[in-house]
């Protein structure tokens, strides 16, 4: 494994004690090895000494010194500029030993831990020295962190650029969001349980709420955020990877193909309305001062590397409409923001609510709708909703939650999220991550938003406060519907 960026975050918070956890559960092979590729001026001791004292900041677990000790003699490091071709020279050199002395035989992965503007450069340099190359006796993989572009033009230069050096088989587009275990769980949930795929349609489903909510603001990421935004940032990755999951048709097989086939099919239903339309389903905000946990938290504006009259979204609400058969006329509402209320992401279906004449004559005077609740993060698990008879002698209706909580009923072990995702780059399975008609797919969905934001610049920012869930707009983009946004974290929680 080829790190490039290897002295940043991603790699101490995130690779590395996912490397740990994966030895631990005994999938690396003793042919392993990793070298890291940073500007850093280091040697491999310094590396491996600065690896050492990061994981006891990140591990995920206590740590046990033999496993780590296994892992760090591992642990390789050139220093280097990305954009200089000797830098490729040696690292194709240390390759080259690493196969003889780790006898890791020729199969290499890069990870690009890098901004995106070395996604393009690093591959044609990797193919310049042949490092790209595969045949029968090895293989060659690329993985990538979103954002893949910031639109759909420039999704489709950096689809070109990869491909110019690369076969699409060879390109893993990482979204960490599938790493977590609800959201593999998604396919497992629907296909396998025969009481709800029948149900799983319009005839059943009022509406589907993806949330993907965090109390955190943008802390040190001004720059990068004053270029992406909420939209670009979070919409075409990771909440129409969840949208995807949820609403496509049963694939053929488990295979990669079979599985990105039907996610790609549903991001072609999408409903791709002329920008005025486009406007009135989508909401933007700001965050404004507020109070998080006791604690005072500054507006966005406030934060480093943010102009003072910034216009960026740090909050987007979406309608959603899909043109097939199971879905028409299902509402899908996507939510996602900084500094809300709550750290939450989750998916919940509501159904549509039963018919209520058989209790007209009773002190009932409405009926609940029943909701399933896939809960991603923080805590992974299951709520159900039901509607039960509340003891005592006159009829009474209470909402009733049915909990599974992944820790409590398989005493899962704590893990950063990286590990089944870098697992199956290694493994060849591809189907957690995405192919380049998916990329450009999703960024073809949210193209009529950029352009209605673009001719409308937003004239009220900020328009929330910290610590509250999102600006007045987005409750009325439902309410139009008449419908409103479920708070279900705190059920979840036990609250």
């Amino acid at each position: 494994m080829v790190i490039f960026g290897a002295a940043g975050d991603l790699a101490k918070r995130k690779l590395i004690p996912a490397l740990y956890n994966l030895k631990k559960s005994n999938l690396l092979s003793d042919s392993f090895a990793v070298i890291g590729v940073a500007r850093a001026v280091m040697n491999n001791e310094e590396f491996r000494r600065r690896m050492a004292n990061d994981m006891r900041d990140f591990a995920t677990d206590d740590i046990d010194p033999e496993l780590w000790r296994w892992l760090e003699e591992r642990l390789y490091y050139l220093s280097g500029d990305f954009d200089n071709d000797q830098t490729f020279a040696r690292l194709k050199e240390l390759t080259a030993r690493l196969d003889s002395e780790r006898n890791t035989q020729g199969n290499y992965f890069f990870y690009l831990a890098t901004a995106p503007d070395y996604f393009a450069p690093v591959v044609q340099r990797l193919g310049s020295v042949r490092l790209t190359r595969e045949d029968d006796n090895y293989w060659r993989r690329l993985v990538i962190e979103k954002p893949f572009g910031h639109d759909i033009e420039s999704a489709r230069k950096l689809n070109q650029e990869l491909k110019q050096v690369l076969n699409e088989h060879q390109i893993y587009r990482i979204d960490h969001y599938l790493g977590k275990e609800t959201v593999q769980n998604i396919l497992v949930f629907r296909f396998s349980n025969g009481i709800f795929e029948p149900i799983w349609n319009r005839r059943y489903i009022d509406s589907v709420q993806i949330t993907a909510a965090e109390k955190v603001g943008v802390e040190q990421r001004g720059g990068y955020y004053e270029r992406a935004g909420a939209l670009r940032d979070m919409v075409p990755n990771h909440l129409l990877q969840l949208l995807t999951l949820t609403a496509m048709e049963p694939p053929v097989s488990f295979k990669a193909d079979a599985v990105r086939d039907e996610q790609t099919k549903i991001l072609h239903a999408i409903q791709c309305p002329p920008p005025e339309e486009a406007g009135r389903r989508a909401v933007r905000g700001q965050y404004d001062a507020g109070e998080i946990d006791g604690q005072v938290v500054p507006a966005y504006r406030s934060e480093p590397n943010v102009a003072p009259d910034s216009t960026v979204e740090t909050f987007v609400a979406l309608k959603l409409l899909i043109d097939n058969w199971r879905w028409a006329d299902v509402p899908f509402y996507l939510r996602t923001g900084k500094r809300l209320a709550a750290r939450d992401t989750e998916i919940a279906i509501k159904f549509r609510r039963a018919p209520f004449m058989l209790f007209r004559d009773t002190p009932v005077d409405q009926l609940s709708s029943n909701r399933l609740v896939l809960h991603i993060q923080p805590d992974e698990g299951i709520t159900v909703r039901l509607g039960a008879k509340i003891p005592g002698p006159i009829l009474k209706i209470g909402a009733v939650d049915m909990n599974f909580d992944y820790e409590d009923y398989f005493r899962t072990t704590p893990s950063t999220g990286y590990e089944r995702l870098l697992h199956d780059c290694m493994m060849g399975d591809a189907t957690l991550f995405q192919r380049a008609d998916q990329v450009e797919a999703a960024w073809s969905v949210v193209a009529p938003i950029q352009a209605a934001w673009k001719a409308e610049p937003p004239q009220a920012f900020p328009n929330y406060n910290a610590g509250t869930w999102g600006p007045e707009e987005a409750d009325e983009l439902l309410a139009r519907d008449e419908r409103e946004w479920e708070q279900t974290q705190d059920i979840h929680a036990g609250k």
